[in-house]
């Protein structure tokens, strides 16, 4: 599902990524974790390829795509259609409703409107927010914020979902039914999840859990450099 290997970056004299590989597998839900400057979030940028490593001699392939060899135009098809990303922030726009919020990715991917608001519908209802539709972010709730950034991650069935800190702006009673969401949703649609968390409940009801420091990547059950 994601190979990367040898990723570097640096931004100006910080090297924040120093070699990281990692291998994961469909269907895995994958929790990153460590101390705060690890570079677990610089990280997720770039196999979310919202970044680029500094180095030429790196690889990473999500379902076998080799996105290194992608132009930036083909990148941001592939991101648009094969990954989701949930924020801590939400990031929803605040002038649109949160029907409208979900069904933008898929407005980008050339589905008609009409699908596209259909596809948003049955989501939205999925994640219990029915009566919430019509509503704009600003009427909504932190965990009612939240499950709609999750609709709109899942809005074009990315392959891979990759959340920064998704908890990490909620109560702990939100926090939790939006773990417990995350297996739902892997067990329904089969997709992977990489989460980057400092939540300590999420990181261990997690397959697996990685955990990062100084710009590096050790397994945590038998604390080994991959």
């Amino acid at each position: 599902m994601i190979i990367a290997r040898n990723l570097h970056k640096k931004y100006g004299n910080l090297e924040v990524l120093k070699g990281v590989s990692l291998h994961i597998k469909k269907g895995e839900v994958v929790s990153i974790v460590g101390p705060s400057g690890a570079g677990k979030t610089t990280l997720l940028q770039l196999i979310g390829t919202l970044d680029k490593p500094c180095n030429d001699n790196y690889e990473l392939y999500i379902n076998q795509t080799n996105l290194k060899n992608l132009s930036d135009k083909e990148l941001s098809r592939f991101r648009n259609r094969q990954i989701g990303f949930i924020f801590q922030f939400h990031q929803l726009l605040p002038e649109f409703t949160a029907l409208e919020n979900v069904a933008i990715p898929a407005y980008i991917a050339g589905m008609s409107k009409t699908e596209a608001d259909q596809k948003a519908l049955k989501l939205l209802q999925l994640l219990g927010l029915t009566e919430r539709i019509q509503h704009k972010p600003g009427k909504l709730s932190g965990g009612e914020q939240q499950r709609v950034a999750v609709a709109r991650a899942l809005i074009n069935e990315p392959a891979v979902i990759m959340a920064d800190e998704p908890s990490g702006n909620l109560d702990s009673e939100n926090a939790k039914q939006l773990h417990k969401l995350f297996f739902e949703l892997r067990d329904r649609f089969n997709q992977t999840f990489v989460i980057v968390t400092h939540n300590e409940e999420l990181a261990d009801m997690s397959d697996r859990k990685l955990y990062m420091k100084d710009g590096l990547i050790y397994d945590t059950e038998k604390a080994y450099e991959l």
